[in-house]
């Protein structure tokens, strides 16, 4: 007996919002191998996660909410849309984002103008250093089969890929957040470990450099010194 075809559905035009934190107050708990400087480290993070996003997505539909200098310059480099970080924490700063994307597509609600395309709102966390643009493509791609979609980290509690296709998603981001988002969205365990790697800790970048980062990370890495040898 022969399966049923695939009930075919219509494209998603994304509108994807990348918070960045500023760089001076990111990854405070991440500690930066000696010659290394955190701030420095934390933007090279940003600036891969943002190419890579940059190469899966027209930029169009990319928009970056942050008040770092760096990263605000390399966003309108790519030619992505820069929205101004409000100060009040991640959540705050995705409101922005999702709040910048929303009219532009409120007056289209079922199809964006030029292709049908069902408008989706998506979120994707800012410190990704081991993403690909397939990657991306894959996992937004699961998501686009669901009307509310989350896709956490590699721990499985928190949230890299958050999305909706039902208006703009509510951000409840921080410790647990999987669970939270989970109990409005589908988790989709994907098998894409270079998508779910975020780095909030030194074991976190061991493991995304393991997978293979990109190459500002790398670059940035390179100024490292090595632990002087005990006596």
């Amino acid at each position: 007996m022969t399966s049923d075809p695939p009930i075919p559905r219509p494209a998603v035009s994304w509108r994807l919002v990348v918070p960045v934190q500023r760089a001076e107050r990111a990854k405070t708990r991440l500690v930066a191998p000696e010659g290394v400087s955190r701030p420095g480290l934390a933007r090279a993070i940003a600036a891969d996660t943002l190419t890579a996003v940059c190469r899966a997505l027209p930029a169009p539909e990319v928009l970056v909410v942050t008040s770092d200098p760096v990263g605000g310059a390399l966003a309108r480099d790519l030619g992505v849309r820069v929205v101004p970080d409000p100060g009040e924490g991640l959540d705050a700063a995705v409101r922005a984002g999702l709040d910048y994307a929303h009219p532009r597509d409120a007056a289209r609600p079922g199809a964006s103008s030029a292709d049908d395309a069902t408008p989706g709102w998506a979120v994707l966390l800012g410190d990704l250093p081991s993403l690909r643009p397939c990657d991306l493509v894959q996992a937004l791609s699961a998501c686009a089969r669901h009307e509310r979609a989350v896709v956490p980290d590699a721990d499985g509690t928190g949230t890299v890929l958050l999305t909706s296709l039902a208006g703009p998603p509510v951000p409840q981001f921080g410790p647990g957040s999987a669970a939270r988002h989970g109990s409005r969205a589908a988790v989709l365990d994907l098998d894409l470990p270079h998508l779910r790697r975020d780095v909030d800790t030194t074991d976190d970048l061991a493991a995304a450099v393991a997978l293979g980062v990109g190459a500002r990370t790398c670059a940035e890495l390179a100024a490292s010194r090595p632990a002087r040898p005990s006596a």
